[in-house]
């Protein structure tokens, strides 16, 4: 059997190893190991080759940013800070019908810059904003969709850790990854803002007139506080991500710089306890090792990938079909989508990423711009059956109080909302390249 073959071979072993629900590193580096030894005959070759990625995969400077701006996020998520970001997006938009539902999208979009993670958001909000939107007459579908739909912009507007993943993969700028994210990011909250009123005007039951109630008993003293109240996170968001465009600090120092402002923004509101420093660390520890493992098992995947010569043979076949590049992108998109079903959204990266990459390279597409879309493409599989990991944390957040079947029916609109975004980004490419261009 050619290495090619073998090649091929092992990656449809790969996924079903994935479907059959083991960990994805170890499954990439199982296959990989498997997969190097048949093609060189060798097995200490093999191990040779795994062993010394393990041991220089992740020991770049650059890999801190990783464990350090989730730090940051879990500190403020640990503060309840997302509480002050809803109250005040509340304030300006609880007058507009359905104000209270673009609310939760304004907070999260906000909560998204310092976070980084969607399921993170969509477990913060379950609990914030659900309660607020049901007493006030909003349909559980409504809520529900709302709350699951904006999760996904954590992953979107920066820091994002699917865009660390990619830049590591790819070899891409982070910092510039970061700041293409930014206005793609506020398009697609846009996008479901107008969609929750096209919602609610096309079905107005979706909300009744007691929407608006508590406004009129709100003084302008109670207004001001709430408006001000998150202040301190936004200043923290502006240092990091302006800190980043502005040159003057590299990513990675400017997540060490979110993590002493989330540090002094939670003392100084004496929201931070000991036991919650515990907490933070075994967290931060936990998810950073297993994003870590995570990378290495990528590394040691690309390189068979490399090794075996399938790379090679798919950029061929694909430049000999003469297709251009938006049609590659949209099969890509198409296959994302579909992996987005059943796998979640790291591994997707790791597992298409090394295939797609040079196809990429050699039709001259814009790896920030397809950064973006990638993305996009990856996060619509957190809101989709049967996996929906948005999903399932929204349940496991309320509990028996709500159904899947609702959440599930609730985000379909945001499925489309975010296909138009990608369909927007698509037609107008500048939008995700004209900030980096700067």
């Amino acid at each position: 059997m050619d290495p090619v073959t073998i090649g091929a071979v092992s990656i449809i072993f790969l996924l079903i190893l994935v479907l059959l629900g083991v960990h994805i590193g170890v499954a990439l580096t199982t296959v990989s190991l498997v997969a190097i030894w048949i093609i060189t005959g060798n097995f200490s070759i093999a191990m040779s080759l795994i062993s010394n990625t393990y041991y220089h995969a992740v020991r770049d400077y650059v890999f801190a940013v990783i464990p350090l701006f989730i730090v940051m996020g879990i500190i403020l998520s640990k503060a309840e800070l997302t509480q002050d970001l809803f109250g005040a997006a509340n304030v300006l938009l609880r007058r507009i019908k359905g104000g209270l539902a673009m609310a939760t999208v304004a907070a999260n979009a906000v909560f998204a810059a310092v976070v980084g993670s969607s399921v993170a958001s969509a477990a913060a909000f379950s609990k914030i904003a659900m309660g607020p939107m049901t007493e006030l007459g909003y349909s559980k579908r409504l809520a529900l969709g709302c709350i699951a739909g904006s999760s996904v912009l954590g992953m979107l507007i920066p820091p994002s850790i699917l865009f660390i993943v990619y830049g590591i993969l790819t070899g891409e700028s982070i910092g510039k990854l970061f700041i293409a994210g930014v206005v793609p990011g506020i398009v697609m909250a846009t996008i479901y803002c107008l969609g929750i009123a096209l919602m609610i005007r096309v079905k107005p039951e979706l909300i009744d007139q007691t929407a608006n109630k508590g406004l009129e008993e709100m003084s302008w003293k109670q207004w001001f506080t709430e408006l001000v109240r998150p202040w301190p996170v936004i200043l923290l968001i502006v240092i990091v991500l302006g800190g980043i465009y502005g040159g003057l600090f590299t990513p990675t120092e400017a997540a060490g710089v979110g993590v002493g402002g989330a540090l002094l923004v939670a003392l100084a509101k004496r929201r931070l306890s000991l036991k919650q420093c515990r907490e933070i660390l075994i967290e931060s520890s936990l998810t950073s090792g297993a994003i870590l493992f995570l990378l290495i098992s990528a590394q040691i995947y690309a390189r068979f990938i490399a090794l075996s010569g399938l790379v090679q043979a798919l950029n061929s076949w694909i430049i000999g079909l003469g297709l251009s590049q938006i049609p590659i992108v949209l099969i890509y998109i198409v296959i994302v989508f579909l992996l987005g079903m059943i796998i979640d959204s790291t591994s997707i990266l790791l597992l298409t990423i090394p295939l797609i990459l040079p196809v990429c390279k050699s039709l001259g597409i814009d790896l920030i711009w397809f950064g973006v879309i990638t993305v996009i493409s990856v996060e619509i599989g957190l809101i989709t059956p049967p996996f929906g990991m948005s999903v399932y944390t929204v349940k496991a957040s309320l509990g028996d109080t709500v159904a899947l079947e609702e959440i599930f029916q609730g985000v379909m609109p945001y499925i489309i909302m975010m296909l138009l975004t990608i369909a927007i980004l698509i037609t107008f490419p500048i939008l995700c390249t004209w900030l980096p261009g700067l």
